[in-house]
């Protein structure tokens, strides 16, 4: 009997030394979680609910006026339309493109290695750096693709002032930067399918398209989500390619939720305003993630 108890003992001790243990490693980590995260989060709501400029000592208690005036405003349903618009159509293209591309290079191909890393570089160049290059590649008159149509016999548009174009031009670059991360997933996703279903599939007489259909995408399913998840939520967030090519503009068609955030807080200095705008934002990006979980 004294045994048994020793022995517990000795295991409660053990249980509580791993405890102790994990507790130190998470301490600091949780510690700047709640300091940079949790806390600006929380101090964000709270400054939803007020009327203040920034400098003024004073902030004006409002309720829920912000909240009601941003959802009967007819340009924040506009800028909320811009968003997910964004969002949808660079998401569609970054995974169908990354798909084709990881089918590519996939392949025994000259240069695949050096392709690979061609097309992962736009990636972790900063996204203010690629806005300002691809200023020049749409520059209606000199730029590259202005060259490419002129060849074709069409004119380039206005993609800085037309409406109509900007925002396929940012949505464009937004795409051609995330091209290489997703690429590079769908990648390692490709290296997992085991080779025998390939060649069982063969031996069944499946096409091409249909070992792409039933062998390919099934297995790449969870590359998929997980593409899904991340690109949604950077698509969401995009601030510096819009803020180095456009402004949100022209007639704010390409201004997002991010932007306005931007533009209410330290242009306009209403920071209920700018608040109410990030807490909606974050209630958007919690329920469609929780969505796609």
């Amino acid at each position: 009997m004294a045994l048994i108890t020793g022995v517990r003992r000795h295991a409660a001790r053990s249980r509580a030394g791993e405890y102790a243990l994990f507790a130190l490693f998470v301490a600091p980590n949780l510690l700047l979680l709640l300091v940079f995260v949790y806390r600006p989060l929380a101090e964000t709501f709270r400054l939803s609910f007020y009327d203040w400029d920034l400098i003024s000592p004073t902030k004006t208690a409002v309720g829920f006026d912000n909240y009601l005036d941003y959802f009967g405003d007819a340009t924040n349903r506009y800028i909320l339309r811009n968003t997910l618009f964004f969002s949808a159509g660079t998401i569609a293209g970054t995974i169908t493109i990354a798909l084709g591309l990881a089918l590519l290079l996939n392949g025994r191909l000259v240069g695949r290695n050096q392709a690979r890393t061609l097309l992962f570089a736009p990636y972790v160049v900063s996204g203010a750096a690629i806005g300002i290059v691809w200023l020049f590649v749409f520059d209606p008159r000199f730029g590259l693709v202005s060259a490419l149509l002129q060849k074709v016999g069409l004119d380039s548009p206005n993609w800085y002032n037309d409406p109509d174009y900007a925002m396929p031009m940012v949505m464009i670059v937004f795409i051609w930067k995330n091209l290489g991360y997703a690429t590079v997933v769908y990648l390692a996703g490709l290296q997992t399918i085991p080779r025998e279903l390939y060649e069982a599939s063969r031996v069944d007489g499946a096409s091409a398209l249909g070992r792409l259909r039933h062998v390919t995408l099934p297995h790449l399913s969870p590359m998929t989500f997980f593409l899904l998840v991340t690109l949604f939520l950077n698509s969401m967030q995009v601030f510096d390619i819009i803020r180095v090519m456009t402004r949100g503009g022209p007639l704010d068609s390409t201004k997002t939720m991010v932007y306005q955030i931007y533009e209410q807080a330290f242009v306009n200095f209403r920071i209920g305003d700018a608040s109410t705008v990030a807490c909606v934002l974050f209630v958007l990006l919690l329920g469609v993630t929780w969505l796609q979980i």
